[in-house]
């Protein structure tokens, strides 16, 4: 009877712990997607161009890039739960302080300084599964968190083209920060404290590892393929409320009501990606094995983004961007799983970081090139050149990421 009210104990902290995960997540979303939810209003009231907005964006990516590998070494450092205290408690005060912007030059700003704060979520997610999930239910756990990002980017079109219309963008800002510091008060209320090794101990490792990582071609193969991967999700979490309004002629109220309806499908992904290989390991598969398969099958998913260019109505053209959406969230569970399979625990914030890093940097490039673009030749020329690069991914993958590759035990 103990052991039973044990595991019913450990299952019900777990499932604290992914609606905390999960939580942040979606704030974290709800705060990045605001601006792009508002780039058509900001287009007519500060003359905001695709390309202008493009490097708004660019430095969003940039502040996430130097921030992704710095915050995964941080949190190894401090812990999970310190470590994402820090992290939404300050890029709620960041998003706040969007409603302060009077121009581009702020907004560019603001939007490096929100990449920064926003770049540890995932790291510290990451480390917080393995610091609290068995294998053969880690691959879900990230699945669901990480489904998170598509909670929020469902709640932004309505939540912030509402408070938008009623009381302007500026204190839409706010009021999506303020989500934020809700959250920072009950992870503190309820996250408990995990035991963390002496200062001296964990950045030993830490530096050790790194030098280790940079020389296996593993962590390698996960860097290219989330610099060739994540950029697509950036095009359509960026991108599309802009695409509706120029290519199909939709109004805010528009964009509001139907723009959430990819994102619905793309929280399914997450879930039943992660889901599936985690069913696989049960059965006697290899956790590597078993990601690698449910990737390709993700990958096939993606490649619709071709399909929603060609589409002849803008309904259709949702729904195939549902099907690319619900791809990449599968494909996310598990390329995100990847690092806590192939490495020891105290490790894992920085290699999730190292990758995000690569992913930020592949975002970066490819949002500049999606405003040169979308700005001479169409949003259609996007959704090809982001297919193909869906497919290298996953040749990347297959052949580059390997148990065989490690230098690093696996604890």
């Amino acid at each position: 009877m103990r052991a039973a009210e044990s595991e019913y104990s450990v299952r019900g902290y777990e499932r604290i712990v992914l609606a905390l995960l999960f939580s942040a997540t979606a704030v974290n979303y709800l705060d990045r997607q605001a601006l792009s939810v508002v780039a058509p209003v900001l287009a007519k009231q500060i003359s905001l161009t695709s390309i202008e907005y493009s490097r708004v964006i660019f430095l969003f990516l940039l502040g996430y890039t130097i921030s992704q590998a710095l915050a995964g070494g941080l949190i190894d450092r401090t812990g999970a739960r310190l470590g994402m205290w820090l992290c939404v408690a300050a890029w709620s005060v960041v998003s706040m302080l969007h409603g302060l912007s009077t121009g581009v030059v702020s907004f560019g700003i603001l939007r490096f300084l929100l990449g920064m704060a926003e770049a540890g979520n995932w790291p510290g997610a990451v480390k917080t599964v393995s610091e609290n999930f068995p294998i053969a239910r880690r691959a879900f756990a990230v699945g669901v968190f990480n489904s998170g990002s598509t909670a929020g980017a469902v709640l932004a079109p309505p939540i912030v083209s509402a408070v938008t219309a009623f009381w302007g963008w500026r204190l839409m800002f706010v009021v999506v920060g303020l989500s934020g510091c809700l959250w920072v008060w009950l992870w503190h209320a309820l996250y408990k404290r995990q035991p963390v090794p002496s200062e001296l101990s964990v950045r030993s490792a830490v530096n050790r590892s790194f030098r280790l990582h940079m020389q296996d071609k593993s962590v390698w193969g996960l860097m290219i393929a989330r610099s060739l991967a994540d950029p697509v999700w950036w095009f359509y979490a960026f991108w599309l409320p802009s695409y509706l309004a120029h290519s199909r002629g939709f109004n805010l109220v528009q964009i509001g009501r139907t723009a959430w309806i990819p994102f619905v499908f793309a929280g399914v992904g997450g879930w039943l990606g992660g889901y599936t290989s985690d069913v696989f390991v049960r059965r006697g598969l290899p956790a590597v094995r078993a990601r690698k398969i449910i990737m390709a099958g993700s990958a096939l998913l993606m490649l619709c983004g071709i399909c929603a260019a060609r589409a002849s109505s803008a309904s259709i053209a949702l729904l195939w961007v549902s099907v690319v959406l619900l791809g990449y969230t599968s494909w996310a569970s598990n390329i995100l799983s990847l690092p806590i399979d192939l490495f020891s625990s105290h490790e894992v914030g920085q290699v999730t970081g190292l990758t995000g890093t690569a992913g930020a940097i592949g975002g970066m490039i490819f949002t500049l090139v999606t405003g040169w673009l979308t700005e001479k030749v169409s949003y259609e020329s996007v959704f090809g050149v982001g297919s193909g690069m869906i497919v290298c991914a996953v040749i990347v993958v297959a052949v580059l990421v390997r148990t065989t590759n490690l230098r690093v035990a696996n604890s």
